[in-house]
């Protein structure tokens, strides 16, 4: 398939700012969020990378929907909720699976090709599904899903594009969010708009090890959180057991199904350990599998555990895997021949901005779509699959946006200021560009190292609080940081970026700012629940504790439980 033309449609020039709609975040929840607002309403869509760069990108497994001559609505249903461990909101998790199958109707409408046997679409079995209801296109189903996407949104006139755009900042007036302040070509602009989505994604780039692309800082989440929204569950963590574990290659993600086609998780020794930790083994849920690699690791000794495919026929690994095969090859590893060293790494973020069942935040005029949204789907542990099909509903819901006839536009839009920021910090910007890069650089690996060792698969309550202990001068250095002026503009205005502050070293800043907020969030989070549940793990409290089966609440710096939740 041909690359659409990114550059098409133009964004704006002038005054001309206003927007109906602002969708921040060019994944599948931002794109269909975009295609399901009704074509009479004007929508800016911002987007840091190009609209093909995101986790849904990389989504390889599939996506979940109860279509099958042998599957019903209730049984996916009662399956999120066994894997969510207590903490679905179950009208939550009814409204994602009862409206799948007109999601993937509309896929299909829209030329996905997703894979077919005899005709009928093919499913495939994921861990802890008790039905093969995956659909799939090969191994790269979030590919074939968000460029199809994508050439749907650029297609529509009424949908302007800011590609290599970052927003820093949610514009909020007496409460209302109407807009935000966008970093693009140069430029610092005041976008507005009666509705604003927030559609970027996780925030695995805040550990070492994840398998998010490095667009994934957490943006929405840290914005909202800034602007007063309300988070929850922000301590669920999901890490995905089989990232390729090989000697200066990435941690690529090796999808779900492969295991739900049948290979095999063996140890050094060619055992397969995995029955040690549970009786589904390998297809067990993915918090419990990960689990089981970390503590049999601790107890061997050994650096990573192995993903024997050899019981799949290879005709079927070259049709069904075929990406997985030549990055494995590409890193010197033939599946066909031999088994891939693998090991966890960061995957999925449960907790985000809390969300009803039609994608309203906590603030007026503010949404939130996908993966930075707590739309009570995940619950504690997200089921393998349900992340694509959680974007479509939730995103679908931004059709019924209570929008007014009259498009509101700032009433201060002026002349554009030529200096963004204060005579100080333009001088440190111009004395200090290239080493103030290299030191956020530097601080972002150090923070992702310190969240790997005290926040990631297995957590203490000391390590999480020397953790804490040690952001802490940083967060107070951050907020009295020269750059900090970027955040203080007046609204309404946009400004021309001095050529020494430059877009690398915006969206650098801005990235670590947003990461050090994550890293506060799940630090805090996870503190605060003394319990084991799904994706968060303490060794110091590792029982599931039936007076936490709630909702960990952030409102500000304040922590709180929700009402108790029924048991699914």
């Amino acid at each position: 398939m041909t690359k659409p033309d990114l550059a098409s449609p133009q964004p704006p020039s002038g005054n001309d700012q206003g927007f109906d709609v602002l969708v921040i975040g060019g994944g599948a929840a931002g794109l269909y969020a975009a295609l399901s607002i009704p074509a009479q309403w004007r929508i800016g869509l911002v987007t840091k990378d190009t609209l093909s760069i995101s986790a849904s990108d990389w989504a390889q497994g599939g996506i979940a929907a109860a279509i099958g001559a042998d599957d019903r609505v209730s049984l996916h249903v009662a399956d999120t909720l066994v894997a969510g461990a207590g903490l679905c909101d179950p009208a939550a998790v009814e409204h994602l699976a009862s409206r799948a199958a007109p999601c993937i109707e509309r896929l299909v409408d829209l030329g996905v090709a997703f894979d077919r046997t005899e005709g009928q679409l093919a499913m495939t079995l994921e861990a802890a599904h008790s039905r093969r209801r995956v659909l799939h296109a090969a191994d790269t189903t979030g590919r074939a899903i968000v460029s199809i996407l994508a050439e749907a949104v650029l297609k529509r006139p009424n949908i302007t594009v800011f590609e290599s755009a970052f927003a820093l900042e949610l514009w909020m007036v007496e409460g209302r969010c109407q807009g935000a302040l966008v970093a693009y070509r140069q430029q610092l602009q005041w976008l507005s708009a009666q509705a604003t989505v927030l559609a970027t994604g996780g925030g695995g780039q805040v550990y070492a090890q994840t398998t998010n692309p490095a667009a994934s800082t957490g943006d929405g989440v840290a914005m909202a959180w800034r602007a007063g929204a309300q988070l929850r569950d922000l301590e669920f963590v999901q890490f995905h057991p089989t990232s390729l574990a090989k000697t200066g290659a990435p941690p690529f993600l090796i999808s779900e199904a492969v295991r739900g086609e049948g290979a095999h998780l063996v140890d050094d020794r060619g055992y397969r350990f995995a029955f040690d930790y549970h009786p589904d083994g390998e297809l067990a849920p993915r918090d419990v599998v990960s689990r089981a690699i970390f503590h049999h690791l601790q107890k061997t000794g050994d650096a990573h555990v192995w993903l024997d495919l050899r019981s799949i026929p290879p005709d079927r690994i070259q049709y069904r895997f075929p990406n997985i095969l030549r990055v494995c090859r590409t890193w010197g590893c033939d599946p066909l021949q031999e088994p891939v060293p693998v090991s966890p790494a960061a995957h999925y973020w449960m907790g985000g901005i809390t969300t009803d069942l039609h994608s309203q935040t906590t603030l007026a005029g503010l949404y939130a779509v996908g993966e930075n949204a707590s739309t009570g789907v995940h619950g504690a542990n997200r089921l393998a699959s349900n992340s694509l099909l959680e974007c479509l509903v939730y995103g679908a819901e931004l059709a019924n946006l209570p929008l007014t006839k009259k498009r509101y536009v700032a009433q201060t839009v002026g002349d554009r200021a030529v200096l963004a920021v204060d005579d100080a910090t333009l001088t440190w910007v111009q004395q200090n560009g290239e080493q103030a890069l290299a030191a956020i650089h530097q601080q972002r690996s150090q923070l992702n190292q310190l969240m790997w060792e005290a926040a990631a698969i297995s957590r203490t309550q000391s390590g999480l609080e020397a953790a804490i202990a040690a952001l802490q001068p940083q967060r107070t250095q951050w907020q009295q940081h020269p750059l900090q002026a970027l955040h203080r503009l007046s609204p309404g205005q946009t400004y021309q970026l001095p050529e020494a502050l430059s877009w690398p070293l915006v969206r650098a800043w801005g990235e670590l700012c947003n990461l050090h907020a994550i890293a506060w969030l799940i630090l805090h989070s996870a503190a605060f629940r003394t319990e084991s549940r799904g994706g968060h793990f303490r060794q110091d409290y590792a029982e599931t504790r039936s007076e936490w089966q709630v909702h960990t609440v952030v409102e500000g710096d304040r922590w709180q439980k929700s009402s108790p939740l029924q048991a699914p």
